[in-house]
């Protein structure tokens, strides 16, 4: 999978393609639906299926105080398109040049000239352009005299629910991990970096990894049972704490993991977290020794839920 930023790259590496746009946060179910569909019309035309999304996200960019938190930063978004047989990932910065496209530039500028779309999956939802003037039917207006084809995404359904990644975000609020899960197509998981913390963890006995989230908001809060990847050969069992540390007056998010029954120096590593359930939401402790007892019947609570899961290690 090939992995372009910027459209100044994009136009050096300018290819007939078959593409899609959006956010695709959380790849979840019905975006697969989305790459499935990509995929075999990139085949059945020759074309190499490629994926369009934007960082920042667009109402990121517009309304940073109203974006919802991310299911999936970059990262986790190309480990996913890389299990989706995908041939190219291109990441345009969304800024005050693309927001003021008008819809004609947009179609001019980025689909024709930049990646040579032949072939456009799309939702008839998708808004493009300045002040959103661009839609689904101006697209079909214009796309046999541009040169390229339209071929209109089905929504997706589980039960009578569209999965959509806001439905994932409630799902996770609510501390349904089995429903986000169903939604996702997969266990949820955070990844990032271990980096050094003021070692408060330590200090108390139960030695924890910071993560760094990388994200304005988190859609989980609260404590975790988890299962670890990226440290040996096999997951390891785990109590996450995903929060402010409100003991500590803090103002940022921010993820730490205990890992159950080990020792061992994973400074600088990336790791993956895969939240299995929801123990308890963050709750307001007054003192370290309160936080001490709660620490201990988390973990408890943590090893019952590995039980009832069948993944005691």
């Amino acid at each position: 999978m090939e992995f372009i930023r910027g459209l100044t790259n994009l136009q050096r590496y300018r290819n007939n393609c078959a593409a899609t746009i959006g956010n695709f946060d959380g790849v979840h179910l019905g975006h697969q639906k989305v790459l499935a569909q990509l995929r075999d019309v990139a085949k059945q035309s020759g074309l190499i299926s490629t994926v369009v999304i934007f960082e920042p996200q667009p109402i990121e960019y517009f309304s940073p105080e109203k974006a919802p938190s991310r299911l999936t930063r970059l990262r986790e978004k190309l480990q996913q398109f890389s299990q989706h047989d995908i041939d190219r990932i291109v990441c345009l910065r969304f800024d005050e040049q693309i927001a003021n496209l008008s819809a004609t530039e947009f179609v001019d500028d980025i689909l024709v000239n930049a990646l040579s779309v032949k072939e456009l999956i799309i939702g008839d939802d998708f808004r493009f352009g300045k002040n959103r003037q661009g839609d689904y039917s101006y697209l079909v207006n214009v796309a046999e005299d541009k040169g390229f084809n339209i071929d209109k995404t089905d929504t997706f359904s589980l039960g009578n629910e569209r999965v959509s990644s806001t439905l994932i975000r409630q799902a996770l609020a609510n501390g349904e991990m089995t429903r986000a899960s169903e939604l996702l197509g997969r266990p949820y998981r955070i990844s990032g970096r271990v980096v050094h913390g003021e070692k408060r963890g330590r200090k108390l006995g139960f030695a924890t990894a910071n993560i760094e989230l990388h994200r304005y908001l988190s859609p989980v809060v609260g404590i975790f049972s988890a299962r670890v990847f990226g440290v040996n050969n096999k997951p390891l069992d785990a109590v996450v704490y995903v929060g402010s540390r409100p003991v500590y007056k803090g103002e940022r998010v921010i993820l730490e993991v205990h890992i159950l029954d080990f020792e061992g120096d994973i400074y600088g590593q990336h790791i993956q977290v895969e939240l299995l359930e929801k123990l308890r939401g963050e709750g307001h402790l007054d003192s370290e020794e309160a936080l001490l007892r709660q620490i201990e019947k988390d973990i408890e609570n943590a090893r019952n839920s590995f039980k009832r899961h069948n993944l005691m290690n």
